[in-house]
């Protein structure tokens, strides 16, 4: 059959960013093999050739990785030292460990940011409470591993506030770091696919709005951004890709400061949730240039098909509110015959409060009209809205 001889991608982790591959995968004819955390996730419900396992048992990897040409990821979790067993048994592994562990572990990551001299918040490595009074208060304190959508990250004034921290270090061996209060304007993402062989691809820099350090909308391409700026982002972002050899797509999430600098805060090597306005609103989506970086192939055209696109996620309610539950998929019926230009995406994912279980996409040349579009959908979807909204 022609699809054996197509070079196969095992993924691993069965979440919205893996399931949002399968699309673009099946375009290439390109096949997938997920490793996913159990039966009905998000992805195994689109990705046929699926298994269940445990991402750090290196003898699951290796099952899943049987016979695939080459192996990427939904999230960062999966350890090092497996990845670098996958390497040597001659497997393709994007992006590589030695880039993967800057998205790992934010110590190492300001380390390399420093060496590189890109623009970061002042930061420090803490053994206490008594360090973090050192560095200074107010200040942010984060774990340096594990932490993900605003979890082990806190905001301290006091030693006193530092004790949860320091509990969750002890309990399980990470690191504390301690970071600048940055007096922010807003926040930006740079996105940028990388092949192997050193192609680039760069997104426009896009704004995006953080609620409980869950990011609820982005819009493309930032309002009010000075190319000079956006140039220094972009080139950022590609600076960080080719030095540390990340393959695939790298997220920069930076602070745009009240004085015109940006600075670096966080590093994601895979696709993010800033870049899914690129499904509906770029020539070739974050899914599909990952993709092609995984296999080394030519990466497409990063442009904007219009002035502006906004994506706004939806979030989950009371799954014991049955109207929420349902409102969920009738939906459709409102939301697409308000705006047939509406782009949605749902997870199959089963509602839990603040939980991502989908997003919507709006363009079109005039920025006000495209938040309110996606706007009231995302509000629609998630049960926001009553019917008076309609």
């Amino acid at each position: 059959m022609p699809g054996d001889l197509a070079p196969k991608i095992a993924v691993i982790g069965g979440g919205q960013l893996a399931r949002m591959m399968a699309e673009p995968a099946a375009a290439l004819g390109v096949p997938l093999r997920l490793l996913a955390e159990a039966e009905g996730v998000s992805a195994a419900q689109v990705v046929p050739d699926h298994r269940v396992g445990d991402y750090t048992n290196l003898d699951d990897l290796r099952a899943v990785t049987e016979g695939c040409a080459a192996v990427t990821f939904d999230h960062e979790h999966v350890p090092n030292d497996h990845l670098r067993a996958l390497a040597a048994d001659g497997l393709a592994v994007h992006p590589g460990p030695d880039a993967l562990v800057h998205a790992q572990d934010k110590g190492v990551m300001r380390a390399a940011l420093a060496r590189l001299d890109i623009p970061s918040p002042r930061n420090a490595v803490v053994g206490d409470a008594a360090d973090v009074e050192a560095f200074g208060f107010p200040c942010v304190v984060k774990t340096t591993r594990g932490g993900y959508d605003g979890k082990g990250v806190w905001f301290v004034d006091g030693t006193a506030d530092c004790a949860e921290a320091f509990e969750v270090a002890a309990r399980t061996g990470v690191e504390i770091l301690a970071e600048e209060l940055v007096d922010f304007r807003r926040e930006l993402s740079a996105l940028v696919a990388r092949s192997p062989s050193g192609q680039v691809a760069a997104w426009p820099v896009v704004a995006s709005e953080q609620r409980d350090g869950v990011c609820r909308e982005v819009i493309a391409p930032a309002p009010d951004l000075s190319p000079q700026l956006a140039t220094q982002a972009q080139q950022i972002a590609m600076k960080i890709a080719g030095e540390l050899g990340v393959t695939g797509v790298l997220a920069v999430e930076l602070f745009e400061t009240n004085d015109g600098r940006i600075l670096v805060n966080e590093l994601a090597m895979r696709p993010h949730n800033t870049g899914h306005w690129t499904q509906d609103g770029s020539v070739t989506s974050q899914f599909e240039n990952h993709l092609r970086a995984v296999l080394d192939l030519p990466l497409g055209a990063p442009d904007a098909r219009a002035r502006w696109t906004v994506m706004v996620n939806i979030l989950g309610g009371d799954p014991e509110n049955s109207a929420a539950v349902a409102r969920l998929y009738d939906g459709y019926k409102h939301a697409m015959a308000r705006d047939p230009f509406l782009r949605v995406h749902l997870y199959g994912k089963e509602l839990r409060p603040g939980r991502k279980v989908g997003h919507v996409n709006a363009y079109g040349d005039d920025l006000d009209d495209c938040l309110e579009r996606a706007r009231h959908a995302a509000a629609w979807f998630a049960g926001d809205l009553g019917e008076e909204s309609e």
